[in-house]
């Protein structure tokens, strides 16, 4: 079967068919194309993003004092990163928001276009809100202080949670320029026979434990 029959039929259609001595050229170029697309993928860990690993935010390093704080927090127990940052309500939106919002952080990252100091944008915004109720809704609306304050509801759903909340669970804000690299194991850029102890002090250990005289009992 003639796989890039598709292909030539549609090129042939829209009139962009290359002549018989071109076609060697673009099925080179065409296959060039493809390889570098799975590289791309293969080199930024796309399938990673598929996940709810938070390690899998920080591929990019750029979120590395988000991963500590959160890696920190209470909240590490009970939320992952996608558990805040992205909707809830359906699967498709999911994926979606989540796509949206990885294809930017990856363009902005590669361009190094990032800001000092990284803020959600308004979208995300309002996705973290919806997930702060969702997950602390029974405080949120409290039958027992509904009933002597008033507007309680209101005056705990017309803010941010943040603005009170602010440290909750990153911390304060600080620029890029003012934390220096974390010394935190991430698996994507740990290598699989990574070891605690260095090799040098292992060997180290072993002569120190050949030489080391046998003591002969009475």
């Amino acid at each position: 079967m003639d796989l890039l029959k598709p292909i030539k039929k549609f090129l042939t259609r829209i009139g962009l068919e290359p002549g018989r001595k071109w076609k060697k050229v673009a099925i080179v170029s065409f296959a060039a194309l493809v390889g570098l697309g799975f590289y791309i993928l293969k080199v930024s860990h796309a399938v990673s993003y598929l996940s709810d690993d938070p390690q899998a935010c920080v591929n990019c390093h750029i979120m590395m004092p988000q991963y500590v704080t959160w890696n920190h927090s209470s909240h590490r127990e009970v939320a992952t990163c996608n558990g805040c940052h992205v909707p809830h309500d359906n699967i498709f939106n999911q994926y979606f928001f989540k796509a949206k919002d990885g294809l930017y952080h990856a363009s902005v990252f590669t361009m190094r276009a990032e800001p000092q100091v990284i803020q959600a944008l308004e979208a995300s915004q309002a996705v973290i809100q919806s997930n702060c109720i969702r997950c602390h809704e029974d405080q949120v609306t409290d039958a027992k202080m509904g009933a002597f304050v008033e507007d309680h509801h209101s005056k705990r759903t017309d803010r941010t949670c943040w603005e009170c909340h602010r440290d909750v669970p990153h911390g304060r804000v600080k620029s890029l320029s003012s934390v220096g690299s974390q010394i935190e194991p991430i698996k994507m850029h740990v290598p699989e026979d990574r070891e605690i102890i260095p090799k040098w002090l292992k060997e180290s250990m072993k002569e120190e434990k050949s030489q080391k005289p046998k003591t002969i009992s009475p």
